[in-house]
């Protein structure tokens, strides 16, 4: 497990074959944490099968929104390989891959015991932030923008932006209620590495989600309208504090020379290339997903879309739309629940962080296929799992019958 965590932006992706219609061109890819997850896989059903007193599955009030969505995406792929409109070995290996962030999350609910454990895991997917942040910073000498590690010749920024928007947000709500010094010291060094590499990635998408992520922390912190205060400040002021490179890109949006036929215009704006043809890909979408109305036209059945919420709905039609937005309300309201239900403050902390960083990786999801990410979705349903278990694993703590020996994030 702990391997699992450092390689979910620490291996490298390795190439086995092509497919068409995959997105951006790609092939299919194979990497460290793949095999993995077969391993633990297999390892927690032969201790299933040894004790049979254990379920098979842990019951979470995500087991059926994540049934209704794996199944809206089967069925509309199944139909769409039938009308030809999906190459089977394409559609086949992305629904799985889909499978696979689902994997990582009951893996995490069905293998922590104790909240010792879960704090040795969390330490490990923060370091590997630390260091993610790191090799990002070696790249902004080299100009260019900065993109996750391991990603070939051509990387992805907006990958990079909104895995660091995330694990910022959980960094800074541990910061907001951790004690101990240390702790705090740590976590403030953290923050500060994520920052550089965040700003070059040059990522609108990334700058997008970063300000309602920031929100949500200010909005639920004790000091919210002090906080909350100075981020407005901040970013009335960021004309004149942020790096010149980070200014011309988001205004690039708007004073991009003309293209004749490329642009859209919004009212006297004239938007650059690259945010009209996201624009016009939404429409397209919703014209052609009426159509195929209630399944889609299975996953990858469409044409590439760099947008989540209209990517879902055209390939999986109002059915999978509708299953995906059941399953993000889902997690929003059991980290809300658990977040009600937490004593411990920096679980606390944790909870609110993950509140902060969905909220950023819906907004992200404007411009980008957040949710289907690979580097984005194992941290992601990785702090699902951690995030479902935490009210049962700190009752477990307090009624421990050897307080003496108990360890927490901060304390580390």
């Amino acid at each position: 497990m702990y391997i699992l965590i450092f390689s979910m932006l620490l291996s490298p992706e390795i190439m086995v074959g092509t497919t068409e219609g995959a997105s951006l061109g790609r092939g299919v890819t194979v990497r460290l944490e793949d095999f993995l997850l077969v391993v633990i896989g297999f390892s927690w059903f032969a201790k299933t099968a040894v004790h049979k007193e254990l379920g098979l599955v842990l019951k979470t009030p995500l087991n059926k929104p994540i049934l209704f969505y794996m199944l809206a995406c089967i069925i509309s792929t199944g139909f769409g390989i039938m009308a030809g409109r999906v190459s089977p070995t394409t559609g086949f290996f992305f629904v799985v891959k889909y499978f696979e962030y689902m994997i990582v999350f009951f893996m995490i609910v069905n293998h922590v015991a104790n909240l010792k454990q879960a704090n040795r895991f969390l330490i490990c997917l923060l370091l590997t932030g630390f260091v993610v942040s790191i090799i990002g910073m070696l790249q902004i000498p080299g100009g260019g923008r900065v993109s996750a590690p391991f990603e070939g010749e051509v990387g992805e920024p907006n990958t990079m932006g909104g895995y660091l928007v995330f694990i910022g947000a959980i960094t800074a709500g541990l910061f907001s209620k951790v004690e101990k010094l240390l702790s705090k010291q740590l976590l403030a060094v953290l923050i500060v590495a994520i920052i550089p590499p965040l700003l070059f990635t040059q990522s609108r998408a990334s700058y997008l989600a970063f300000i309602p992520a920031c929100l949500v922390l200010g909005l639920m912190s004790e000091k919210r309208v002090i906080i909350v205060g100075l981020m407005l400040l901040f970013l009335a002021l960021s004309p004149l504090l942020l790096p010149s490179t980070v200014k011309e890109r988001i205004s690039f949006t708007f004073t991009q020379r003309e293209h004749p036929g490329q642009q859209v215009t919004v009212g006297d704006v004239r938007l650059d290339t690259s945010t009209s043809a996201r624009l016009r890909s939404w429409q397209d979408a919703l014209r052609d997903w009426t159509k195929h109305p209630v399944f889609g036209y299975g996953v990858t059945g469409y044409r590439f879309l760099d947008a989540q919420f209209p990517r879902v709905l055209v390939e999986t039609g109002v059915i999978g739309l509708t299953a995906f937005i059941y399953l993000l309300y889902s997690i929003f309201k059991l980290a809300i629940i658990n977040l009600k239900e937490l004593k411990t403050p920096y679980l606390q902390g944790l909870t609110i962080g993950f509140l902060a960083g969905l909220t950023g990786l819906l907004f992200h999801a404007l411009g980008a296929n957040t949710f289907i990410i690979v580097r984005i979705m194992e941290p992601f349903w990785f702090m699902v799992g951690i995030i479902t278990v935490l009210p049962q694993l700190e009752k477990a703590e307090v009624s421990s019958p050897e307080p003496a020996k108990r360890v927490s994030f901060s304390s580390f």
